[in-house]
């Protein structure tokens, strides 16, 4: 059963242009597909569903003799196991895709986020942010690290998303992996300076806690470099209070959310 459930996963891939790609949109660790790609392993039930509900096919299919499913892949319509390539909105998201990642090669990098969590109100919470290039545009992770109890070890939240610079501002999306039921959405100014510094600008996203209330908030991006130690970063990532010095006052401002008088809408900090 697993050499010919590796085998049609082997197949599925085949429809899209690399398996980098097929890791990347599944939100999954290329060794650990390779894994199933080699027969070795069978993903756990959730995973395995993860991989269904992708390329399009029902659990019970994908583990039946390779033969058979390749029959049956064959006679399918092309969109329920090939990627999003044929759409026909494809081509445009192509477009927003080129023309989103002229421009942003000098924010590449690490970045500190800083914002009010909004599943812990009057909390300001710090994320590591990582900006890279690759064949077909910007993306980028996006790791929280929270500690509910003092004995605890530290939960890390992995947030994968894209990146486009779009006339003068930047935009980024992102999705949580652990579950897949969050998109957070974010826009920030760019720095007209020759180096990066700060960055700031609205985030809005889902509140964690168990309400799930759409939520907006400030948010700094403080750049830390092109290499960093990354442990070392994490560490300092994490909740904080509203006071704690380890906030410096210009970043407290800069993401407390008050509204001036006659503003009729939440806007940004330039």
């Amino acid at each position: 059963m697993n050499e010919d459930f590796a085998r049609n996963l082997r197949l599925l891939c085949s429809y899209y242009r690399s398996i980098a790609e097929v890791c990347r949109r599944l939100g999954i660790n290329r060794p650990q597909f390779n894994r199933y790609l080699s027969g070795r392993y069978l993903p756990a039930a959730n995973t395995l569903r993860r991989f269904c509900d992708f390329f399009g096919v029902e659990e019970h299919e994908i583990m039946l003799p390779s033969a058979q499913f390749e029959r049956l892949v064959q006679v399918r319509p092309r969109s329920s196991a090939a990627p999003a390539t044929g759409a026909p909105e494809a081509p445009h998201l192509a477009r927003l895709r080129e023309i989103g990642s002229a421009g942003l090669d000098k924010y590449l990098g690490y970045y500190f986020e800083t914002y009010l969590s909004m599943a812990c109100p009057g909390r300001i919470l710090r994320t590591l942010v990582c900006l890279e290039r690759r064949e077909e545009g910007i993306y980028y992770q996006r790791t929280e690290r929270l500690i509910e109890h003092p004995r605890e070890k530290a939960y890390h939240g992995i947030y994968l998303g894209t990146a486009h610079f779009l006339t003068d501002r930047i935009f980024l999306t992102d999705y949580e992996t652990l579950t897949g039921l969050e998109i957070t959405q974010t826009i920030l100014f760019p720095s007209f300076k020759n180096r990066v510094t700060r960055l700031t600008g609205l985030k809005l996203g889902v509140s964690g806690s168990g309400e799930r209330m759409p939520c907006c908030t400030r948010v700094v991006y403080e750049y830390l470099g092109p290499r960093i130690d990354v442990r070392r970063a994490l560490r300092l990532c994490g909740l904080y209070e509203m006071d704690d010095p380890q906030i410096d006052e210009a970043t407290r401002n800069a993401v407390t959310n008050t509204s001036a008088e006659g503003e009729w809408h939440f806007r940004a900090r330039f």
